[in-house]
């Protein structure tokens, strides 16, 4: 996909905010740790919220993404123009989970912009073609 300079400016500020950040620091061990992964939003009014992962004992922990969406929910926001999760190595596509949660948290985000590895992007629709949920956005 291409992109103009101002959608590469664009991104790279949005991945500068996850940067910001990121930095992987242990808990109560070496192996539970939190800031391994962090992410960065952008909603449809402008705003940035960011998050990071904690990575915990029994699968109790939670990704960057879902620690970015409960901020952007405190602010009472809902709708997600794009988002970017990173670790040092660079950036990393969303996990089902998160794809999930981004869309059942609003329909529309199923349009919400994804950049991914290498530079591309990708809407969440495209990442997300059956949602499991669909039948509950049917309407009444």
């Amino acid at each position: 996909m291409n992109h103009d300079a101002a959608t590469l400016r664009t991104d790279e500020a949005l991945i500068s905010e996850a940067r910001r950040v990121l930095g992987k620091f242990a808990l109560v061990k070496p192996t539970i740790t939190a800031g391994g992964v962090a992410a960065a939003l952008e909603t449809a009014a402008g705003n940035v919220y960011t998050g990071i992962c904690l990575d915990l004992a029994c699968g109790i922990g939670f990704c960057a993404e879902h620690s970015a969406v409960a901020e952007m929910l405190k602010a009472r926001e809902t709708e997600i123009r794009r988002i970017v999760a990173i670790d040092v190595e660079g950036v990393l596509a969303p996990c089902g989970r998160c794809r999930e949660l981004i869309v059942q948290v609003d329909r529309r985000n199923l349009d919400c912009e994804v950049i991914l590895p290498g530079g591309s992007r990708a809407r969440m629709s495209d990442l997300l073609p059956r949602a499991w949920l669909e039948p509950l956005f049917a309407r009444d």
